[in-house]
């Protein structure tokens, strides 16, 4: 995938997308694939190369005139493109759906349609139909930091095997600049300072002008930028729905409505909690986290310097950036686990829960430290007493630099081997 510099028109960077894999195999057995999430993700950049390789037709609904075309006549703007066809920002003619529903009812062949939104289709009321058992849906996130740096990275996989691969840490990064910047295609290109912070801030207005208020008309939009803020000063906690509204002025059925706005839109993605069948006392509520570290600290007022003496909040900044990076690694594992917390009522706690398919758990603690003690792993031990054979083991994620062992089942690595 090829980004070239607005200005000069020179190739000022290349990244090859870990999930053009998956891209190309969903394409190759169902007849329509959804490649979606936020904006500036390279959704299009990827959809126009796929285009071009299959030399179908390719049309973009950010197009007035297409956007037109769609919603008049669906069947008749989709009956124009042929029998294949790529399709952008397909979320904004809602009536496509049920088009092309009948479309790949009458024809099943694999690979007809290619469709990207920067929306989630699932949480749309507009679309009725989710074209179910006839579409499959990939997530395409902000660059992974191994995509970064022409990395397939394997750690979810890893942490899973029986038994632990050879532990290593990975490159040297410098670990605070990286979880600052975050990682949208345009802003790593960017250098730090000001004219990142011009990039987030357009960002933004521009997320909430066009998108939001195109999935919903709302009249207080002017609430939605602070309400975002007061998202990323809590990032990595626990999502209180009540004191939430109180410290936006927001009323808490108006609230409920922008929090599923924001992630329809991709920019809120909070972490569900873990819970099971075991008759513990659970924590229910979500963790609070946002796409991008970068963009949280830009919205939380974040600079290199007030992080230098604000060593809280990197520790939440720095799990939130954990987080996202395993979000997208599972976009391109074998091992698809699915993202939790776990915490009971207690206060015993483990920051990342993973559970794959066959309900084996692994737990992530992250610490914003260059050493680790045996009591990081007290919410491990919690766990596995919990959850018994289901656990597999546990892993402290530091700032040193060192892989150690704590015994059969825990392990303290650095952030770098993600």
């Amino acid at each position: 995938m090829v980004y070239k510099s607005p200005l000069s028109g020179q190739l000022s960077a290349m990244y090859r997308r870990n999930i053009e894999s998956e891209l190309k195999s969903a394409l190759a057995d169902t007849p329509v694939v959804l490649l979606n999430g936020a904006r500036q993700t390279g959704k299009s950049t990827l959809a126009q190369e796929f285009a071009k390789a299959f030399s179908v037709p390719y049309v973009t609904l950010d197009d007035a005139t297409q956007l037109a075309a769609a919603s008049s006549d669906a069947q008749g703007f989709l009956a124009g493109l042929g029998d294949r066809a790529v399709i952008d920002e397909v979320q904004k003619a809602p009536d496509l759906f049920p088009a092309i529903k009948m479309s790949v009812d009458e024809d099943r062949r694999p690979g007809r349609y290619l469709l990207t939104g920067s929306a989630n289709i699932l949480l749309l009321p507009q679309i009725s139909e989710s074209l179910a058992g006839r579409m499959e849906i990939i997530t395409l996130w902000p660059l992974s930091q191994g995509e970064l740096r022409t990395q397939r990275e394997r750690f979810i996989d890893g942490i899973f095997a029986k038994s632990v691969p050879t532990l290593q840490a990975g490159d040297a990064v410098d670990l605070k600049g990286a979880v600052l910047v975050g990682s949208y295609p345009e802003v790593v290109q960017r250098p730090a300072g000001k004219r990142r912070s011009v990039w987030f801030a357009a960002y933004i207005t521009a997320m909430l002008q066009r998108d939001v208020r195109d999935l919903a008309n709302i009249e207080g939009l002017t609430d939605m930028p602070r309400l975002l803020s007061l998202l990323a000063a809590r990032v990595g906690g626990l999502l209180n729905m009540s004191e939430l509204s109180r410290s936006s002025g927001i009323p808490n059925s108006t609230l409920k409505r922008y929090l599923r706005l924001l992630q329809a839109t991709f920019l809120f993605q909070p972490l569900p909690a873990w819970s099971s069948n075991l008759g513990k006392r659970l924590i229910k509520s979500a963790k609070i986290h946002l796409i991008d570290s970068g963009l949280t600290a830009h919205l939380a007022g974040i600079t290199p310097q007030s992080l230098s003496r604000n060593t809280v909040f990197f520790g939440h900044l720095l799990e939130s950036f954990v987080v996202n990076e395993l979000r997208k690694q599972i976009g391109w594992s074998d091992n698809r686990a699915i993202l939790h917390h776990y915490r009971t009522t207690t206060g015993r706690e483990v920051d990342i829960l993973l559970e794959d398919a066959a309900g084996r758990l692994v737990g992530l603690e992250v610490k914003a430290s260059s050493t680790v003690g045996r009591k990081d792993f007290s919410g491990f031990d919690a766990l596995s007493e919990d959850t018994g054979q289901q656990f597999v083991r546990g892993v402290v994620l530091y700032t040193g630099e060192q892989p150690v062992s704590f015994g059969e089942h825990y392990l303290a690595m650095p952030v770098s081997a993600l």
